[in-house]
């Protein structure tokens, strides 16, 4: 039975003045193993959030089965104001879990972050930077790397292949690559040569590193506009992240890009004294825009993706063709052969 009329029916939904959200996705089933020191890793993360966001960013947070104790955190962070959003469910993935928390929003910019990561001061200056300053932008990650220049950049190798702005230049700060590297595990990630200098494109005296990664990365809300994957299979990995988060950039026909410097670290899952001491050192935020930057529609069709993506990458990666291109953009022989070593 229902009695009267309900007061939100037909009603307009108030508008609020959050443009930009950050989705982090929680998975710590217990403090023991591999888990024992991820609670406090998510602690460092968040309070790295909290301290350099500016407050038209949205905060939203998937508990993906979590225990006891995180529960208890996140749900006093937003009783608190701190998080503006919490979703509580068993683990249903990661990548699953990025989709429950965007969905039911309309934000201009979505960052999809991992729960291990420090944010640094500006990562969201820079970042709105690098989108504004190439309007071709889909995805920007505040981590740049040496080994992301094949990594979903073949539209941009197609339309700056004789571009003088697409060249080889100097590592902005081969101490934060060396930490990423150290942080997955890999310490021998990046050569020397790696650390000395990497892919960038550049709009006059403005240098941004082709590829971004998956661990932190904010989007265009038109990347998850048209998601034409809405489950994964996979609770991490697989090509989840590839159809979901990758893919849909080149597809829109946009590049996918890093910051020259590094706005941001990767944790991992082992509590390091450094940790403590760079947050502590974190100075707040002084970023304050009233609006989002005015991005430009990007234009995209089938056509343009199969031809850059599918026939174009084939080609340009061909040993030969590949080594041409990467001295075409700076390096020379010995480099080439460096560069594209493998490993271990």
């Amino acid at each position: 039975m229902r009695i009267g009329f309900n007061p939100n029916k037909d009603k307009p939904q108030e508008s609020n003045d959050f443009f930009h959200q950050i989705v982090i996705p929680v998975y710590i089933p217990d403090q023991e193993g591999y888990f024992k020191e991820s609670f406090k890793i998510l602690q460092y993360c968040l309070e790295s959030v909290f301290k350099t966001v500016h407050q038209k960013t949205y905060i939203t947070v998937v508990n993906n089965g979590s225990h006891d104790d995180v529960v208890e955190y996140l749900n006093e962070l937003q009783k608190d104001g701190k998080i503006q959003e919490v979703i509580h469910s068993t683990n249903i993935g990661k990548l699953n879990a990025i989709v429950k928390g965007i969905s039911g929003h309309d934000f201009t910019f979505i960052t999809v972050a991992d729960c291990d990561v420090l944010f640094l001061k500006d990562w969201q200056k820079e970042t709105y930077a690098v989108f504004e300053m190439f309007p071709k932008t889909g995805t920007v990650c505040p981590t740049p790397s040496s080994r992301s220049l094949k990594s979903y950049t073949f539209n941009i190798w197609f339309e700056l292949l004789f571009s003088k702005s697409l060249r080889f230049r100097k590592v902005k700060n081969p101490v934060a690559l060396k930490a990423f590297a150290a942080s997955v595990g890999k310490p021998n990630m990046y050569s020397s040569l790696h650390l000395e200098k990497y892919l960038t494109v550049a709009n006059g005296n403005f240098k941004a590193v082709p590829g971004a990664g998956h661990f932190l990365a904010t989007y265009r809300k038109e990347v998850f506009e048209k998601m034409e994957i809405k489950h994964s299979a996979f609770m991490l990995g697989g090509d989840s992240e590839e159809k979901f988060l990758d893919l849909p950039v080149v597809k829109n026909g946009m590049w996918r890009l890093s910051t020259e410097d590094n706005f941001a670290y990767h944790l991992g899952n082992v509590e390091e004294k450094w940790m403590q001491e760079t947050l502590e050192q974190i100075k707040p935020n002084d970023f304050f825009p009233v609006e989002p930057p005015v991005l430009r529609k990007i234009k995209s069709s089938e056509i343009a993706f199969l031809l850059k993506y599918k026939v174009f990458s084939r080609i340009i990666t061909q040993k030969m063709i590949w080594q041409y291109c990467l001295k075409l953009k700076g390096l020379s022989r010995e480099e080439v052969l460096q560069y594209t070593r493998k490993y271990e």
